[in-house]
């Protein structure tokens, strides 16, 4: 694990460059909370991507591709075209959540990887420099915050626990491995992953409450017709 020294820019983005072997604990570290807090969470994302570059854990990373938008969207789109295919009006309705719930948390975390910038753990481990402020990049070593296969694994996970609680455990158990991997690989610190699970925790509740309301909104409407 390595020590930080701290710059802040003209711009208000802190800047910290890797300088040497371990010198003083995180909570050593003086400052804000906010820096102590942001300190603390660089310190764990190091330590906890050390062994990034093993061949295990790059397989793990392999593997948790299965979270990124391209699959978790095949996903969704093929349980809902599967479900009306074979007329499984409860499979076709959970393929209906998945994708109103990972678009939504998809919309949410790009919106604020275009707000704010943050270096990815394995930039800082590889190149030394590190950065987060405003405003946000396109380009992908600086999109860290927050973690978009966290935030899409999430609100998938659930969309499919709500539809079928039978499945919870496996559900959940997919997602949280998708996001432990994106810290351990070194794409993201704890803080991102963290973000990204609320992020998709809160879509996929705020999709099944608009779902819930149009339906009874719905049967309204029927019943006074």
């Amino acid at each position: 694990m390595q020590a930080i020294r701290v710059a802040i820019t003209a711009n208000d983005c802190r800047r910290f460059t890797l300088t040497a072997m371990l010198a003083r604990p995180p909570h050593a570290m003086t400052g804000s909370p906010t820096s102590r807090i942001e300190a603390a969470d660089v310190a764990a994302g190091l330590k906890l991507a050390r062994a990034k570059d093993h061949a295990a854990v790059r397989a793990l990373a392999r593997a948790s591709e299965v979270g990124s938008w391209q699959s978790l969207l095949a996903l969704s789109v093929g349980t809902l075209a599967w479900g009306t295919i074979t007329h499984d009006r409860r499979l076709a309705e959970a393929g209906r959540h998945m994708l109103r719930a990972g678009l939504l948390a998809s919309l949410v975390k790009t919106s604020l990887k275009r707000t704010v910038h943050r270096t990815r753990p394995n930039v800082l481990m590889d190149e030394g420099i590190y950065a987060r402020g405003r405003p946000g990049t396109n380009v992908g070593p600086w999109q860290s915050f927050p973690s978009g296969h966290s935030a899409l694994s999430a609100a998938v996970a659930c969309a499919t626990a709500r539809a079928y609680p039978e499945i919870k455990g496996p559900a959940y158990a997919a997602a949280a491995g998708v996001t432990t991997a994106q810290v351990v690989r070194g794409a993201h610190f704890p803080a991102d992953v963290l973000m990204g699970a609320l992020i998709g925790i809160a879509a996929e509740a705020a999709v099944h409450k608009l779902t819930h309301r149009r339906r009874r909104l719905g049967m309204r409407k029927s019943s006074v017709a």
